[in-house]
């Protein structure tokens, strides 16, 4: 949903206080900024609550993981029932009662007392990140890799600002995160204060939904709706500002204080209409080129979808965030679609009569030219969101709500015609394998030097395609999505809306903390590895076993690529190196992992490849393999931007002359 939806949908709850508080009120709601807020009331202000709306189990508690049950099955406290104690201490234990493990906390002074009281937590352990953008990276990966809200926390001012880039990523890819600031104290805010920002006023419209405290008796309540808002509907993140008086100030926490949220209870989607399931069905039945469109939404309803694939036999394109929804090493399987895509991925769009977009956004990087998208096709779209729904391209068919939920209604309408031996598609099937042997994924071997490919095809086959994979921003990220296999959802951890450079090593920290038996490696570039290389120290002290695989060429490689392709292949401030030692490894990436006490070696020759990641899987712990590559490599195939199908590139590299 929107985020001005959004902000209206919580705007009933912002304050019993005859004033707005800034936390929730809109951006259209209110014209003043927030630093001309006074607070005319006494903190301490003990008045009985006047409004109750208690709507809050009028929805199945499934959708989120926290339904109100969780106060009855929580018995654990450190204080008796009625024993004041601190803000922080409250904001903990309703951590505690979310089911929080884990955080990725930064401390700083506006939220030391936070702090303070994680460490009374017998319950909740902090992994301390080295910045707060590996802290909201990390939390990041955690979310995307279990499927739970991830925690970070920050302190005020610039603490805070450095969250920025991980809610903007969490938003664009639906990661459902909890992100808690600390704030200075309440009537020093709007003056400047010392490491002051408004951290509410700059996250509004890159986050789901956030909440500036005002008054400590609303912890609990606030809390437990963040993380239902996270965690409902299209996921997102949701930030909470809490001011250092309110962290500090006594209060007896009331934990059955109901949420207050109808506005938002009432867009929720609701079940899918049994006709429009029939009609979708129907579609299928008449259509001869059907294709699946599969993105991030689907990630929740991988074995809905094998089954509905089972039953139709309709192949799969996957976007780069629903990699793994659908097993990339099956028959039925078109890998990735898009700009970096498969030939026959794009072909089966280009030339299906149906497609079947479940759980996507039609994101200019799938569909380049609009109009040339799918232009023979009939469109179905299913997705959570209605904003997304009709926004790029306007379906003829379209289901707003859980792609899980209209799966399982579509797969009982199959079921129970006997569809499975009715629909007939193999002439398609014929014709799309005809494209995967014609025009298949491919790259080229010059003398001694590593292709990146092939570092990633190596991994795959002795990871056996069951690692855990997370990635930097640029040409790496995209070899990694279209040469390795991946088997299953939560599998691939990558920043795709957004496309933030450094996100691949914290979050194989958040990955490796919420699966601590996987192998979880980074495969990263040296400008995305270098963007956040101090996560190194956290993954040393706590001892995580990240494997690292820099795929080292020295540039911004997919920058050069465009460069190479648009630009005459001038160079522009895209070399990494050391202009004055060119033929040296700069920097030397082994001599990071050495200050941080992590084994590491150096691969440059493609015989030696194998061996070297076989011993990078095998060493215990952490280890870091520094894979140097040649620059002149271009992802390929290629659909130049607002390009189409006809324009894809499927030819060249560095090496020749555009």
């Amino acid at each position: 949903m929107s985020n001005m939806a959004a902000a209206a949908a919580a705007a009933p709850s912002t304050s019993t206080t005859p004033i707005q508080k800034p936390s929730s009120s809109s951006s259209f709601k209110s014209p003043l900024p927030i630093s001309t807020f006074t607070l005319p009331f006494a903190f301490n202000s003990k008045k009985p609550r006047s409004l109750q709306i208690s709507n809050s189990l009028s929805k199945p508690a499934s959708t989120t993981t926290a339904s109100p049950s969780t106060t009855e099955k929580f018995s654990f406290s450190r204080f008796a029932p009625a024993e004041p104690r601190k803000g922080s201490d409250i904001l903990v234990e309703a951590l505690e009662r979310e089911g929080v493990k884990d955080v990725f906390a930064y401390p700083g002074g506006a939220s030391m007392e936070i702090h303070q009281a994680l460490t009374r937590s017998n319950i909740i352990r902090n992994v301390l990140p080295r910045h707060e953008q590996g802290g909201v990276f990390a939390a990041e990966g955690y979310a995307r890799a279990s499927g739970l809200p991830g925690v970070c926390i920050a302190t005020s001012g610039p603490g805070a600002t450095n969250l920025v880039s991980g809610l903007a990523d969490a938003l664009l890819d639906s990661v459902p995160i909890v992100a808690i600031t600390g704030q200075v104290p309440r009537r020093m805010i709007g003056t400047d204060a010392f490491q002051e920002t408004p951290i509410v006023e700059v996250t509004r419209s890159i986050t789901k939904h956030n909440y500036l405290v005002l008054d400590v008796d609303d912890i609990p309540r606030i809390v437990r709706e963040a993380f239902f808002l996270a965690t409902s509907g299209r996921p997102g993140p949701v930030l909470i500002d809490v001011p250092k008086d309110i962290q500090q100030q006594l209060a007896v926490p009331n934990w059955d204080v109901p949420m207050k949220l109808p506005g938002y209870m009432s867009r929720l989607p609701k079940n899918p209409n049994e006709l429009h399931l029939e009609q979708i069905v129907r579609l299928i039945s008449e259509s001869k080129k059907p294709v699946l469109y599969v993105g991030g939404g689907c990630l929740n309803s991988s074995e809905e979808l094998r089954r509905f694939v089972e039953l139709t036999g309709i192949p799969v394109a996957s976007t780069l965030m629903g990699l793994g929804a659908f097993p990339v090493g099956d028959d039925l399987s078109l890998q990735m679609l898009g700009m970096h895509g498969t030939v026959y991925a794009n072909y089966a769009v280009d030339k299906s009569d149906l497609l079947l977009a479940f759980g996507v956004r039609f994101d200019d990087r799938v569909t380049g030219k609009l109009e040339a998208f799918a232009s023979r096709a009939k469109i179905v779209h299913i997705d959570i969101d209605s904003a997304e729904i009709g926004k790029n391209k306007q379906p003829h068919v379209s289901v707003c709500g859980d792609v899980k939920v209209a799966l399982q209604g579509i797969n009982k309408i199959l079921e129970s015609r006997g569809a499975k031996g009715k629909i007939d598609f193999s002439a398609w099937r014929e014709e799309l394998n005809e494209q995967k042997v014609n025009y298949p994924l491919s790259f080229k071997t010059f003398g001694e030097a590593i292709p990146p490919q092939y570092a990633i095809q190596v991994l795959d086959e002795l990871t056996d395609g069951n690692a855990i994979i997370s990635t930097g921003v640029g040409q790496h990220q995209m070899w990694a999505a279209q040469f390795y296999k991946y088997k299953r959802p939560r599998q691939w951890l990558t920043s795709g809306g957004l496309g933030a450079m450094g996100f691949g090593l914290p979050a194989a920290i958040g990955a490796a903390v919420a699966n601590p038996d996987a192998v979880v490696v980074d495969i990263d570039g040296d400008g995305s590895f270098i963007m956040n290389v101090q996560e190194l120290a956290t993954v040393r002290v706590e001892n995580l076993p990240v494997k690292i695989m820099i795929l080292n060429n020295q540039h911004l490689g997919m920058v050069v690529q465009w460069e190479d392709r648009f630009y005459k292949a001038n160079r522009a401030h895209t070399y990494l190196g050391d202009p004055s030692k060119e033929s040296e490894i700069f920097p030397n990436m082994l001599k990071f992992a050495d200050a941080c006490g992590i084994p590491a070696a150096r691969v440059t020759r493609k015989d030696d490849l194998r061996a070297a990641i076989q011993n990078m899987l095998d060493t215990p712990g952490p280890y870091l393999l520094d894979v140097i590559v040649p620059h002149q490599e271009h992802v390929l195939p290629m659909i130049p931007s607002g390009g189409a199908f006809k324009d894809v590139i499927t030819e060249g590299d560095g090496r020749m002359k555009y």
